[in-house]
């Protein structure tokens, strides 16, 4: 069966202008032109096109979807697999967070005591699920299975003063970025400031510490779009900045 522009968009709930758009990009071509120049759809088409909502639905960008979908390799049904366990991973941390909700109501109602733990649950499994998400593939690969599953039961199982030291040092090390990168000296005292920051907001996550980790994920911060826009978001250029600091920290 094909599906014109229109059908297809009504039945994928989007816009005909987005398919188009799509079309634009060499994203999602039709199958063919007809004689009346309409685009038209058949099943590969629609297939990819619900590889594609996915992707979007997990947050990824178009450039990283067509750049995976791309790949000689693809393999849809891994896809849909890895999908799943996003989305089920997704839906325990709404559940988590739904049940934290609940429980602050009440608290509040007086019906019920809520310790300070529990109020932190949703938002550490909500953390755990987006690192899974955004980076849990590249991560597993680099360090392992059981490396990363031991910082997620880490970090699943921090106390509420632990949570709020985490939170604290991120914010910290990206204030120490930005002024280090003012400076403009990777190897200056606040860059290397910034690193010991770092490496103490990374120690909440690992297992263990070693430079030659520190040294490898900060490489990945600069060959990883995804990370790179992380931190280039504090300023242009802060990734690579960052791994230089890094590099130098690691090799005192």
């Amino acid at each position: 069966m094909e599906y014109t522009v229109q059908k297809l968009g009504k039945i994928a709930g989007i816009s005909t202008r987005t398919l188009r758009y799509y079309d634009e990009i060499d994203l999602l071509k039709p199958a063919r032109i007809n004689s009346s120049g309409y685009r038209l759809y058949g099943q590969q088409e629609v297939d990819r096109l619900q590889q594609i909502l996915f992707y979007r639905e997990l947050g990824v960008s178009l450039d990283e979807i067509k750049r995976v979908l791309s790949e000689p390799g693809f393999d849809s049904l891994s896809a849909l697999r890895r999908h799943r366990e996003s989305l089920l991973c997704r839906k325990q941390q709404l559940e988590l967070l739904l049940n934290n909700v609940e429980k602050t109501i009440q608290s509040k109602e007086g019906v019920d005591r809520m310790n300070d733990d529990e109020k932190f649950e949703g938002f550490k499994q909500k953390l755990v699920g987006e690192n899974e998400e955004k980076y849990g593939e590249e991560i597993r690969e680099k360090y392992g299975n059981d490396a990363v599953d031991r910082s997620n039961h880490k970090l699943k199982n921090m106390t509420r003063q632990q949570y709020e030291e985490v939170e604290r040092l991120s914010t910290a090390v990206n204030e120490a970025l930005r002024e280090a990168f003012a400076e403009g000296d990777p190897a200056g005292k606040t860059a290397q400031n910034a690193c010991e920051l770092h490496k103490q907001w990374l120690c909440y996550y690992w297992d263990s510490y070693s430079k030659e980790a520190h040294m490898g994920l900060a490489e990945m911060y600069v060959n990883d779009e995804r990370f790179q826009a992380y931190y280039d978001k504090i300023v242009p250029g802060c990734a690579v900045f960052l791994r230089d600091a890094i590099r130098i920290y690691t090799l005192r």
